[in-house]
């Protein structure tokens, strides 16, 4: 279930899981907004057809910003099947430039390293601007449809 936004507009420290119908719910909410959440859901299928069974969702997807730029997360990568999983998700080149073209943002491994040497997972449960603790959303691929 994804919990209020702070008076910030971010989610509140955690991993907030939620299925895709309350992310498009709270999140696809304008045409743009919708576009993102089609470059998700596409980068989701992709990942569950390669059996991983957790994906997590941060940036200003899933934040009040009226016009995200993009979406950014990462993926557990326990169980994928690299041969099933789209090569775009592992192309980091280019500051992810294949990655932000097919699917309007970016997703990471979650347990690689990070800026700071936390890994991705940590890493976006920490406000960049501040450094303080936030919240991403946590999507079980498993029941995704």
């Amino acid at each position: 279930m994804v919990p209020p936004l702070t008076p910030s507009g971010l989610l509140q420290p955690g991993i907030h899981w939620a299925t895709w119908a309350e992310v498009e719910e709270r999140f696809a909410t304008t045409e743009w907004r919708r576009t993102l959440s089609d470059g998700i859901r596409r980068a989701a299928e992709s990942l569950k057809e390669a059996n991983c069974r957790t994906l997590y969702l941060n940036g200003s997807f899933v934040t009040s910003k009226n016009h995200p730029g993009d979406f950014d997360g990462c993926w557990d990568p326990d169980g994928v099947n690299p041969r099933k999983l789209d090569p775009v998700l592992l192309t980091f080149g280019n500051r992810r430039a294949a990655q932000k073209t097919k699917y309007h943002g970016e997703l990471f491994i979650s347990s690689s390293t990070a800026d700071g040497g936390l890994t991705f997972l940590d890493f976006f449960q920490r406000d960049k601007a501040t450094g303080n603790p936030k919240g991403i959303i946590g999507i079980d691929l498993e029941g995704f449809p």
